[in-house]
């Protein structure tokens, strides 16, 4: 039997919250992406709980224990504990009464295989109890192993209860896939316009974590070809794409640059972007086109901004960047303006101030920073 033994799943926080369930009669088991991670070898981020005990039944549990229970779902059967600062989202087994795409009417299950049925994908309906022992009721554990990426039981049916399915079926791949299942990238191609119905909240919060993915060029390209990169970004395309992963030296991730090769400010305005994402975007975008030399690109938007920059310009110009072009970046990014309004003549005033600091530091960048205060004031 395939067992996972993580320091998570040995905590007492996850024993106790397990166990408090598992006392009382009921079941509880660990599923979704803790399992799947953790079979994996990958960081485990949300700790998900799946129980016959209903919500209620949850909820009074917890009190009883001195635990902190949220309903944070509760009309979909989930509550969430907290037991020492750790939350644990425990949610009773569903299965779905009628859905339209975007929603789904659920109805509480008792067995865990009716639970299963109702999940996305697979590897994403891998079970374990407190013990770390695996119950794989849709086959998920060979599709993990081979990092196949596959829907349970009709794509096509799967889909159609949630649209935003299709935008996870290529964000999953792009972070844990080798394959895809043409049955259900065939699926998703067909029913490609169920993305319009999807809140932009949604579809844009997908979009982001499909690009901050280590290397999102396949699944981005899978989506191009299947016709659902159009329907989610029109005017979108992925060419630039994987030439810019090549071309960029920073290590950090950074999905608005990604998104920046490719996507125009057009394209993106069915995306709800925080105002600080539409600047980063706006940046790259403005340099990608412009003429801005690596310097003066550091100086204004930092050594990491710039060189993400530079890649880009690179990328879809289809030209190598130079090791210099990233050194200058660099060097522009340390360098300090020497010149202040203080420094200036006495007789300058109101907007001509502005214009002279502007026409000095133009002249500086131009002279790749070297020229000092003295050599600057001269040029008035």
């Amino acid at each position: 039997m395939t067992t996972i033994t993580e320091p998570w799943l040995k905590d007492p926080a996850a024993q106790a919250v397990c166990g408090l369930l598992e006392n009382a009669g009921h079941q509880a088991w660990f599923v979704g992406g803790c399992v799947r991670n953790a079979l994996l070898g990958e960081p485990v981020r949300d700790l998900d709980i799946s129980t016959n005990a209903r919500p209620e039944t949850v909820l009074k549990l917890a009190q009883a224990a001195g635990l902190r229970a949220v309903p944070t779902g509760i009309e979909h059967g989930t509550v969430t504990v907290i037991h020492t600062g750790t939350p644990f989202e425990i949610t009773t087994f569903r299965r779905d009464v009628e859905t339209d795409g975007r929603r789904a009417v659920v109805a509480f299950a008792d067995t865990l295989e009716e639970d299963a049925q109702r999940r996305d994908f697979t590897m994403n309906a891998l079970y374990a109890d407190a013990r770390g022992q695996i119950v794989d009721p849709v086959h998920g554990l060979d599709d993990l192993a081979a990092r196949h990426f596959r829907f349970i039981g009709s794509a096509r049916d799967r889909i159609a209860e949630d649209y935003l399915r299709i935008l996870r079926y290529f964000r999953f791949f792009a972070w844990y896939g080798d394959e895809l299942d043409p049955d259900g990238l065939a699926a998703c191609a067909e029913l490609s316009k169920g993305i319009s119905q999807l809140s932009a909240e949604r579809v844009t919060s997908e979009l982001i974590k499909l690009l901050s993915a280590p290397d999102p060029a396949r699944a981005a390209a899978a989506m191009e070809q299947s016709g659902v990169l159009a329907q989610t970004l029109t005017g979108a395309g992925t060419r630039a794409l994987g030439p810019y992963l090549h071309l960029d030296p920073v290590s950090q991730v950074d999905p608005m640059a990604r998104l920046a090769a490719i996507a125009d400010e057009d394209a993106i305005a069915r995306l709800r972007l925080s105002k600080s994402d539409q600047r980063q975007h706006s940046v790259y975008r403005a340099a990608l086109a412009g003429t801005q030399s690596a310097g003066a690109l550091g100086h204004a938007h930092g050594a990491d901004v710039a060189k993400r920059a530079l890649a880009l310009r690179g990328a879809v110009m289809e030209q190598p960047v130079l090791p210099q072009e990233f050194a200058d970046a660099d060097t522009g990014a340390a360098a300090v303006f020497p010149v202040c309004a203080a420094d200036l003549p006495n007789d300058l005033k109101g907007p001509a101030i502005g214009a002279a600091l502007s026409q000095l530091k133009s002249k500086w960048i131009c002279s790749r920073f070297q020229l000092s205060k003295d050599a600057l004031l001269a040029l008035l």
